[in-house]
């Protein structure tokens, strides 16, 4: 009989040795995509994974994220890329998870218990009628001891310098002899890329390998969108309801607990607004209406945000407890209903008003990467409000808010990885020089990218060389006999920038050349192509 290649394991460690081969000291890149198609391809030809329409989803979506990654490769482009592996990783395992808070918590514990999961699929594999299990069986009477040895020794370490020595010692001549049998053995292999290769196998084992056991699904399937009433069980309250009784007294044990619930919901509802309604009418009058004059628009930005953030935490909590049970169904409840939706409406024009401070300092001061956050942070608490509006109108659950909050967030993610940020808020800022003082230090702050636009406009930028970090040099003073800054002249503020902009030219064509073709994406390929044009 033939023997049957087990594709999961042989999937395992052609991941790993090709996560090695991708990655090793090279930037990510290209080689993600190329990754990215090795997981889809595999994946398809596993027939033990069922396939449905979330999983496809899930598969474009890791194919978007590293497209954008070879595109546009920024640091929200790779975080949208393991945040789309690992939503990829939990559907794939757990298909009937619909949150993705869930699923990404299905893919931590896919990657924590991946040693585990491997070891289980070795000890039940079989390869031309060997099987692994009496081998690898001993293995389990020393692991706990080992983990045990390990704990200990962290901790002595920590207490006795001497120890930690002796310590540091035998680890050190362990790494020499491994060192020295891995040089033996394969000439080109060191224990750091042995360890990398070990750590993508265990990252092709979350991927391709199961968790078996795991009682998450079933877990969320007791998780509703819609509420129902049900009947309050005296002896399993909620802690919520406990700490609500605190307060509440007895007045909770009679029957009129919804109708005393309904009371206090309406009371503080009403206070709630009362005291977001002053604060809207001092921002109505001050900043809609009352010009921009004078305004310190850093103190204004924070502190509307900080009251944004407390006051739409507070609208989400407190909607979400007074109607997360049967006081949805509670035939009285339409002036709290009522005075919900004002609270939600006064929240949406805290936001406006925000939105319009954040806009009003870009306009002055320029466009940076917080005040971008901003307005990021704007459009989610609006998708909250939104979410929270459709709750209490049509009785949805906590579990509602979280499965379309989470979907999302990660379709953000997606379409602001379209986006080349930084050269974005550096054109932006240099375009619009005539209602904006160029911040020069922020401005040659941003990644090599934005390398062509300072180039192109080094002139412009040198008018603004006396707040920057070129307008002094580091002098020794023999009277003070002290190092200090002194003042130096235009020109040598000039000259020093344009040395110091052509030694970050170089260190860029040297990291360039420095990396494989595995590195490639298009950003820094535009940069070293504009850079071969004007011959520098």
């Amino acid at each position: 009989m033939k023997p049957k290649i087990n594709l999961q394991l042989t999937a395992t460690l052609a991941g790993g040795l090709l996560f090695n081969y991708l990655f090793w000291m090279e930037k990510q890149a290209i080689n993600l995509l190329i990754y990215a198609i090795f997981i889809l391809i595999i994946l398809l030809l596993d027939k033990e994974k069922g396939k449905n329409t979330k999983s496809y989803l899930a598969g474009a979506g890791l194919l978007l994220a590293s497209l954008l990654v070879v595109f546009n490769k920024s640091a929200l482009s790779v975080i949208t890329w393991y945040i789309s592996l690992a939503i990829m990783i939990g559907i794939t395992h757990f298909q009937l998870l619909r949150s993705i808070f869930t699923i990404l918590l299905a893919a931590a514990l896919q990657f924590v218990t991946a040693p585990v999961n491997l070891a289980r699929k070795i000890l039940g594999a079989r390869f031309s009628g060997i099987f692994f299990k009496p081998v690898l069986r001993s293995f389990k009477y020393v692991i706990i001891p080992l983990i045990a040895i390990t704990f200990f020794m962290i901790l002595y370490s920590a207490a006795n310098n001497i120890f930690a020595g002796y310590v540091e010692h035998f680890f050190s001549g362990i790494s020499t002899f491994i060192n020295n049998i891995l040089n033996f053995l394969f000439a080109d292999l060191s224990l750091p890329r042995f360890l990398h290769i070990i750590l993508g196998i265990v990252l092709a084992a979350a991927i391709f390998i199961s968790l078996k056991d795991l009682e998450l699904e079933k877990a969320e399937a007791g998780c509703h969108e819609q509420l129902v009433r049900e009947r309050r069980n005296k002896k399993n309250s909620s802690v919520l309801y406990e700490l609500f009784a605190v307060f509440a007294g007895s007045l909770l044990k009679r029957n009129t607990a919804l109708k005393t619930e309904n009371i206090i919901g309406i009371i503080s509802f009403s206070a709630l607004n009362l005291l977001i309604l002053a604060l809207n009418i001092i921002d109505l009058s001050t900043l809609w209406f009352g010009g921009t004059a004078g305004t310190n628009y850093s103190e204004a930005l924070h502190d509307g945000a900080e009251a944004l953030i407390f006051s739409i935490i507070m609208a989400m909590l407190v909607i979400v407890y007074f109607f997360s049970g049967n006081l949805n169904f509670y035939p009285k409840n339409k002036a709290l209903r009522l005075l919900a939706y004002v609270w939600i409406f006064q929240n949406a024009f805290l936001v406006a008003s925000v939105l319009l401070r954040d806009l009003h300092y870009i306009h002055a001061l320029g466009l940076t990467y917080k005040r971008i956050g901003v307005m990021v942070f704007l459009l989610l608490c609006i998708i909250g409000l939104i979410t929270v509006y459709i709750k209490v109108s049509r009785q949805k659950s906590f579990f509602y808010l979280c499965k379309i909050n989470g979907f999302a967030w990660y379709v953000l993610l997606l379409v602001f990885s379209f986006v080349n940020w930084d050269v974005f808020i550096v054109s932006y800022n240099i375009n619009h020089k005539e209602s904006i003082r160029p911040d020069f230090d922020h401005l040659t702050g941003f990644s090599d990218k934005t390398l062509p636009l300072l180039y192109e406009n080094r002139a412009l930028l040198s008018k603004y060389l006396d707040k920057s970090v070129y307008a002094t040099r580091l002098e020794y003073d023999r009277q003070t006999q002290r190092n200090q800054y002194v003042k130096i002249s235009d020109e040598e503020q000039r000259l020093a920038f344009e040395n110091g902009l052509k030694q970050r030219i170089n260190r860029f064509k040297e990291e360039y050349n420095r990396t494989s073709w595995l590195s490639w994406n298009y950003r820094d390929w535009q940069t070293q192509q504009y850079l071969f044009k004007k011959q520098l």
